[in-house]
């Protein structure tokens, strides 16, 4: 509807008759630019004992920038191998497929963003050999939540947050990082994560490079070292891709 109006006032400017019986132009503006209402993005992420990768798509009628509902969806498929029992424990490789639709609310003050989510989570887990004792293997369908912030203290100054839960094994996620601007074309700053469920979990500490942009694409990536509660160390990395359109 915006760009109908604005193409009828244009055309109404542009054919007004001016003094002298000349067509003029009379302080005709081009059409603001459409605010971008999705975002896709895709990434993927690996350690020593396992490998992810994600895609999804994120929707917000009101703008990507504004305050208002907005929909994640997003499914995601990795391998894994863990030690059944912990430490000494018979090793078990398991393969997952996952998929969420979250609906939720923006809420936007000044250089503070914050988007919380809930909605439902589907997950399937195959094991090799089978643990009877997991509480993810098979077919899941249960309820995820999850919270992101962005805040910008000082105009070179970052700081983000995310959490992500869910009721299937009661599975968390949670990442929090800092930055600064660097030459006007990134942010860089270091960022700790934790993930894991009731019998195990993963911490990391590393680096990342966030927002990119080359183009349309936006990139994101970080690495650094990672432990587990199965005393299993070793280097992760991680590499994410979004457009905005």
């Amino acid at each position: 509807m915006r760009r109908v109006v604005n193409g009828i006032l244009a055309s109404l400017l542009t054919t007004a008759p001016a003094a002298g019986g000349e067509l003029a132009v009379l302080g005709a503006q081009p059409p603001p630019p459409t605010p971008p209402h999705f975002m896709l993005f895709s990434g993927f992420e690996g350690w020593r004992d396992g490998m992810f990768s994600h895609g999804g798509v994120l929707w917000a009628p009101n703008g990507l920038d504004q305050d208002g509902f907005i929909v994640k969806v997003f499914t995601g498929t990795g391998n894994y191998r863990y030690l059944a029992g912990g430490p000494g424990g018979i090793a078990v490789t398991g393969q997952q497929i996952m998929g969420s639709a979250l609906p939720g609310w923006r809420f936007k003050w000044d250089r503070l963003e914050v988007t919380l989510f809930a909605g439902l989570d589907a997950q399937e887990h195959r094991l090799a050999p089978d643990d009877p004792k997991s509480r993810v293997r098979g077919d899941h369908l249960g309820a995820r939540f999850g919270a992101d912030l962005w805040y910008e203290p000082a105009p070179a100054v970052m700081l983000a947050g995310g959490v992500s839960l869910s009721t299937i094994g009661d599975g968390y996620w949670a990442r929090g990082a800092t930055g600064i601007r660097a030459f006007d074309l990134l942010w860089i700053g270091p960022e700790a994560l934790a993930l894991g469920d009731t019998s195990y979990w993963q911490a990391r500490a590393g680096m990342h490079v966030t927002a990119f942009r080359t183009k349309m694409l936006e990139w994101s990536a970080s690495g650094g070292w990672a432990t587990d509660s199965a005393h299993r160390e070793g280097w992760y990395g991680r590499l994410g891709l979004l457009i905005r359109r």
